[in-house]
Order: structure tokens, then sequence, then C-alpha cells
């Protein structure tokens, strides 16, 4: 049994092809992928929506459910693996159809092991890749990307206090602090930061500091009070209020999902 939390499932309803894909991935995974086996696509298809499978391998000819049945079964799925489809010479046709439904790859038989390998390593290169995509989507904070100090409307004022802001944030910092060291009335600066950054003063500091709080509890493995205080929260209680206000979760928790610690990411 593998301790590796990344699967590979092959689908194929010929035992010797079946065995043999397993045979091969399992002596080149070397424990870092659990590599499971279904000889239907009836079963496949159940696997698939109850388990995270990152790598699909299936024939495209099955009987009851084909190959290219159970990648359009995996079109309205949360979670897709990337797919490699097997195929007979004279199955083309069947491969372009997977190929236009999102299949990255295909392998004709009989089977080559070298290029099994090949397609294999590539397709999980790819997967790897569209999980970095997941991740840094769910790493942005949207409503800050708008906020842009280069654009016409901000004037010098506000660019001053945003610039403070990134370099202090691990300070207390309060409005009418900021307010004054760019020599505004607080009251003035509150409307004025709202009108050109899109957010009031008070939203935008408590999304940079959960911003930079993600990337710290991607990036490191410092405690949870050790990353509130960092980013200018002085107890804990606060910053998991606060964390929990913008990311619906707490930031243990968030560590861990966006850590592969789940199966899902919501």
């Amino acid at each position: 049994m593998s301790l590796s939390n990344r699967t590979i499932l092959i689908v194929d309803d010929e035992p010797r092809t079946r065995q043999g894909i397993k045979q091969t991935l399992e002596v080149w995974a070397a424990g870092r992928y659990a590599v499971e086996t279904c000889d239907n696509g009836v079963e496949a298809r159940e696997r698939l929506r109850q388990e995270r499978v990152h790598l699909l391998i299936t024939d495209v000819r099955m009987p009851e459910v084909s190959g290219l049945d159970l990648i359009r079964s995996l079109q309205e799925s949360a979670w897709k693996p990337v797919i490699i489809v097997i195929s007979g010479y004279a199955e083309f046709d069947y491969v372009q159809q997977a190929m236009r439904l999102g299949a990255v790859n295909y392998l004709l038989k009989p089977l080559d092991k070298s290029e099994l390998l090949s397609v294999v390593e590539d397709a999980l290169k790819r997967e790897e890749e569209q999980q970095r995509h997941v991740k840094l989507e769910k790493l942005v904070d949207h409503k800050l990307m708008e906020i842009d100090p280069d654009q016409a409307r901000m004037g010098q004022p506000v660019k001053e206090a945003i610039a403070y802001v990134e370099q202090h944030l691990h300070e207390q910092l309060t409005m009418a602090e900021v307010a004054g060291l760019i020599h505004l009335n607080a009251s003035y600066f509150s409307v004025l930061f709202k009108e050109q950054a899109g957010v009031s003063f008070s939203e935008y500091l408590a999304r940079l500091r959960i911003q930079r709080a993600k990337e710290l509890l991607l990036q490191t493995s410092l405690s949870i009070g050790e990353i509130g205080e960092r980013v200018g929260y002085r107890t804990d209680k606060y910053f998991i209020k606060v964390f929990k206000s913008l990311e619906q979760l707490s930031p243990s928790r968030y560590r861990h999902k966006m850590k592969g610690g789940s199966q899902e990411i919501h």
C-alpha cells in the first residue's frame, strides 16, 4: 500500500494490459503514487465520483461505459484528473474525440514501456501545474489585485499610505496614525482612501494582513500565533477571527487544505 495521497487510476477491461501498466508504473513510482485499477467503466465512474484521482489512464472502448463515457462524466466534476487514453490503431477516431474532451495524450496498443513512462511523466507535470494554478487562485485576494497604485485616479497621499502600510504591516497600525504621517485629517483620509482605492482603509489593512498570512502559512512552518504577530495581530484569537471572516475557514484548516491534506479545496 502506497503512503502517497496522489493516485493514478488505470481502467481497462483487458487484464493483461491493465496489469502490465500497473506493474510498470508501480516500479517507476516507487511509492510516490498509489497505482490503482478498475476492469470496467462502471466501477471507474463510481470511484471517480467518490475519490480524488490525479491521473486517469483509460481504454477508449469498453463494454457498458466506455472511456469516452468516463471522460464525459468528468466534464462537470469540480476535480478533474489529467487523462491519457489507450486505443488500438483502428480506433483513432475515438482518440480524437477523447482529445477534444480534454485528454492530454494517448497511447496505442501494443504499449511500449518507455513511451508509457514518458507520457505519464508529462501528464503528471501538467497535473501539478494545474494544481499550482488552483492554489495560486485561492491564494490571491482579487480585491487587493484591483488596487493599483499606478492608476490615474490614485493621488500621491493614498499611494504613500499604501506604501507605508506594506512596509509596516507587522506593526500596530491605525488609520489616524497613517493619516497623520501623510499630513491629512483622519476623516478626510478615510473618505479619500475609500474613493481612490475602492475599499475602506480598515478593509484594505485586514485583507493585506490576511494575504501576507496566507503566504506565511504555505511557505513556512511558523505557528499560527507567530504568523498572526508577523502580520500585526496582538492575539491569536483576533487573528483567527479576521482570517475566518475573509476565508471562511481557520488559518490551520487553510494550511492543511492548501498543502494537500484534504481531497477538496473549497
